[in-house]
């Protein structure tokens, strides 16, 4: 909050047994305030990606906000966070007692432009504000903001099957090799279709959707590093350019180019 520095942030944070108000804010410069390791936390957290990616992997899967989305945290969901270089984000922190909140899993969500600069104003503004005066109704909208905002599809869901575990595990480590479900069900014994069958049972996703959502999230970090998109679209399986930028539009509503665009112009306004 106001007059603290992200690091004295970071260490206040770990120090306190219940948030101070029920909504507490902060700016955090990525990545070296990053928890890269498991944790929990026992309130709520909106990890919002100003500018960068940030990337929360829970036991349920992984969930990636380019600039403009968020990962809502419940309280006491074991995560990981990752992010790209660059990256900043700035989390607001709910607590779980606040009526609506106690939700389960980890969702990533939209960031409307009212939503961004409010969670820019309520970043200034104290951390003993008042909640019955102006800071206490910025809070109100805030929250009331968060809970309405859209869901997006940038969760890449994962089975909890160990034969799918260690499939997924290997198309994650190597997205550019061709992995077929048909040569892995040989591998384990187990025909094609019973796996096919499980994959979409434990994750709502056929195989070869998940797959390509798996490359085209990983994408998005070595776009907002500025890398070539041709590069990147090679290094993701992609045999053809076009074939990338039309996969990337329909998972996104946006090209790589526009992509890379916003999260410059997004960098020179913060």
């Amino acid at each position: 909050m106001n007059g603290q520095t992200p690091g004295g942030i970071a260490r206040r944070l770990s120090e306190l047994t219940q948030l101070p108000r029920p909504l507490y804010g902060h700016v955090e410069a990525l990545p070296n305030l990053v928890l890269g390791y498991r944790h929990r936390h026992p309130w709520g957290q909106f990890a919002y990606a100003e500018q960068g990616v940030v990337e929360v992997r829970s036991s349920a899967g992984r969930f990636v906000a380019p600039p403009q989305r968020a990962v809502w945290i419940p309280a006491e969901v074991m995560h990981r966070v990752v992010c790209s270089a660059q990256t900043r984000i700035r989390s607001l922190y709910v607590a779980p007692e606040i009526p609506g909140w106690a939700t389960d899993r980890c969702r990533v969500l939209a960031v409307s432009p009212l939503l961004r600069e409010l969670i820019r104003a309520f970043s200034q503004v104290p951390e003993a504000y008042d909640e019955a005066g102006p800071d206490g109704r910025l809070a109100a909208v805030l929250l009331d903001q968060i809970a309405a905002a859209p869901e997006m599809a940038l969760m890449l869901p994962l089975p909890t099957d160990p034969r799918l575990r260690t499939l997924c595990a290997r198309v994650q480590a190597h997205p550019d090799r061709r992995v077929k479900l048909a040569d892995w069900s040989a591998r384990v014994g187990v025909s094609e279709k019973t796996l096919s069958r499980i994959f979409l049972r434990e994750t709502g996703l056929s195989f070869r959707v998940w797959r390509q959502r798996v490359r085209l999230l990983g994408a998005l970090p070595a776009l907002a590093r500025g890398e070539r998109v041709t590069d990147v679209a090679l290094a993701c399986g992609y045999d053809s350019l076009s074939a990338f930028i039309a996969a990337f539009k329909q998972q996104f509503d946006a090209t790589p180019g526009a992509f890379v665009l916003a999260n410059r112009d997004l960098a020179e306004d913060t």
